[in-house]
Order: C-alpha cells, then sequence, then structure tokens
C-alpha cells in the first residue's frame, strides 16, 4: 500500500496521519493514502493542513499542540457554527466533518473544504482603488448577513448567553486584566492609556440591547478570504471567537480594525490604498440591518477595548516569559493603539 505523504519534522508529532485516514474510513472520506499534505499559516495556534485523499481535497484544523483548558470546547464550537451556517448566504468555508471526542485521535478536529480565495493581507495593495473600496463593503455585507441568520432556525439557539450581552462586556474585559496583575513583571493596568476612563465612558454611554443574532467575534480582514482576482469575500474564516449575542459588535470590530486618517491598525493597509472610510463602512451595513446605528460609536470603542485587552494578554505572558518578547512588545503596541483610538471615539 502507497505511504501517506509527510508532515514537515514540526508538526509530525501532533498530527498522525496514519489514524487520521483510519477515522477518515470509518466517516466515508475516501479511500487510500493521504497524497499530499500542506501546513497553512493562519491567526492562531491551531494545526491547519490542506489535504488530498483519493482526488478530494480537505482543509485539517485541530487544536493547539498545547493547547488551554478551553481549546477542545472552542473547536467544539467552531465545527458547531460551521455546520449551523450551511445552507445561509453567509460566505464560510463548508464543514465536512468533525470529531468532538478528544480521546479517538487525542485531540479535538474537524474537516473543511478549501475555500478558493486569498488574503487579503497576504497581498499588498496595488493601486487599484476601486478594487480596495468595494472590499471593505463586501465584508460588512456579509457581516449583514450572518447577523440576520436566524440562530433558532438553524440550532443555535443555546450557543450563547444573549441576555445583557452588551451589559457584561465591561466587566468581562476588566476582570481580564484583573487576572493579568497576578503576574508581576507587567507593568499593570496603567500601561494601556485610559483604560479605566474608557470603561467608565462604555458604562455610561451603553446602548439599548437588540435582537440577539451570530457574531463572528473576530471578523478583522486578515480573518477574510477573497475570491481570486475579486474584491468580494468568498469566505470568513476562523470561526473560533464565534457566539450568539449583539451582532453589532461585529461592526464594531471592523471600526477598531480599519485604517483610517490617524493610523493604519487595519492589518497594514495604508489609509490611501482605497479602502472606504469607516463612515462609509457603518452607512452600508446600517442600510442592510433593522437594528439601530446610532450608537455606532460606541460599539467601535468597546470592541476596541475588548481587542485591546485580548492582545495585551499575550505581552503579559511575554513578561513571564511565556512568549516571545518580540511579539509581546508587537501586540502591545497596537493595544495601545487600540486605546487611543478608543479615546478619539470617546471624546
Amino acid at each position: 500500500m502507497s505511504r501517506h505523504a509527510e508532515l514537515p519534522p514540526e508538526l509530525a508529532p501532533h498530527v498522525d496521519i496514519g489514524a487520521l485516514a483510519d477515522w477518515m474510513d470509518a466517516n466515508g472520506l475516501g479511500s487510500g493514502p493521504v497524497t499530499a499534505a500542506v501546513p497553512l499559516t493562519g491567526g492562531t495556534q491551531n494545526i491547519l493542513i490542506r489535504l488530498t485523499r483519493d482526488g478530494r481535497d480537505y482543509v485539517f484544523r485541530r487544536t493547539p499542540p498545547s493547547p488551554r483548558s478551553i481549546s477542545d470546547e472552542v473547536m467544539r464550537r467552531e465545527a458547531r457554527v460551521l455546520g449551523a451556517l450551511a445552507g445561509t448566504d453567509v460566505p464560510h468555508p463548508a464543514l465536512i466533518a468533525s470529531e468532538p471526542d478528544a480521546d479517538v485521535l487525542g485531540y479535538v478536529f474537524l474537516l473543511m473544504e478549501v475555500v478558493d480565495g486569498v488574503n487579503p493581507v497576504d497581498v499588498p495593495p496595488t493601486g487599484d482603488a476601486a478594487h480596495y473600496r468595494r472590499m471593505g463593503f463586501s465584508h460588512v455585507e456579509a457581516l449583514s448577513e450572518l447577523a440576520g441568520v436566524d440562530v433558532a432556525a438553524v440550532g443555535l439557539s443555546d450557543f450563547g448567553r444573549p441576555g445583557a450581552f452588551l451589559e457584561r462586556q465591561v466587566p468581562l474585559w476588566l476582570g481580564h486584566l484583573e487576572r493579568y496583575a497576578r503576574v508581576e513583571t507587567w507593568p499593570g493596568p496603567d500601561s494601556l492609556p485610559g483604560v479605566h476612563g474608557i470603561a467608565d465612558w462604555l458604562e455610561r454611554h451603553r446602548p439599548e440591547e437588540a435582537a440577539p443574532g451570530l457574531l463572528h467575534g473576530d471578523c478583522h480582514l486578515g480573518n477574510t478570504m477573497l475570491a481570486p482576482g475579486s474584491p468580494e469575500i468568498a469566505a470568513l474564516i476562523d470561526w473560533e471567537m464565534s457566539t450568539v449575542g449583539d451582532p453589532r459588535l461585529d461592526l464594531g470590530w471592523v471600526m477598531a480594525t480599519w485604517p483610517d486618517e490617524e493610523d493604519t491598525i487595519g492589518m497594514g493597509y495604508p489609509p490611501d490604498a482605497g479602502l472606504a472610510s469607516i463612515d462609509e463602512l457603518v452607512a452600508h451595513y446600517a442600510a442592510r440591518t433593522s437594528r439601530p446605528l446610532d450608537a455606532a460609536p460606541w460599539f467601535g470603542v468597546m470592541a476596541c477595548f475588548k481587542l485591546a485587552i485580548l492582545l495585551e494578554g499575550t505581552f503579559v505572558r511575554a513578561c513571564a516569559g511565556k512568549a516571545p518578547p518580540a511579539v509581546g512588545d508587537r501586540l502591545h503596541a497596537m493595544a495601545v493603539a487600540l486605546f487611543n483610538r478608543a479615546q478619539r471615539w470617546a471624546d
């Protein structure tokens, strides 16, 4: 029998291709050897590999080799939401199969269809302003489609805790800062400009809860794929932060990570690349939702607050010697920039 394709030495200990092929046999997913196994890059520590077996291509995704306590459940949730999106107009990688039991191969994993496309962050601006302008509008159109999904109809009514979703946000993320403070080598929250002032502003200006819906949770440009040669979104990818809550926070996430005239937080795209403005993206989204958006700046500030605290977590790990210092410093600088942006919008 032909041998399976070999993985690079750094991945081989973490993915048993033979055991995976046996699992695929048991689940009716082709036969014979895995003839190609190509690692893919991604924005998380999850392992991502493009596989070919019996003439069909797959994307394999498993939990990190050094998982967190919640890694298995996060992967189960990602598989569940991808499965639930089948048949909707939300652009996403189609789920083929998943294994929720970590005891089967030693980790939770899923298999997805390959998305024919490119990550816009990997493609530098070409000077085609119309292309990049349309890309932003396509992005928020995809998010408005997601916000319109009937969570009950797709079986996701219990996927999150939508009640008092906005009310819980500030205490939740301040709690992360309190846990960070247990690391004595972290400089502390004062290294993040205006963190407590922003928290107070968010609490005082919190909008009313809107109808719950499905959120992607991490919908920056790096988590999208464009159709080849096109500005249209082929798929929203990396769904591990998805939940049911207030979808307007997804729009806030776009606002938080999009370049504007003041800075270029947004994934390396300069403001003169031809991208639509943040105000134009908000208006485009607003025209496609029944949820009120008079408080759109609040969602932008909230997204800056949340994302900055998430990024600061890597800096805290670096301070504790558990992450590369250069990575920690870079993400801390991004967290500071996000708080500066939040302050401008809150003033």
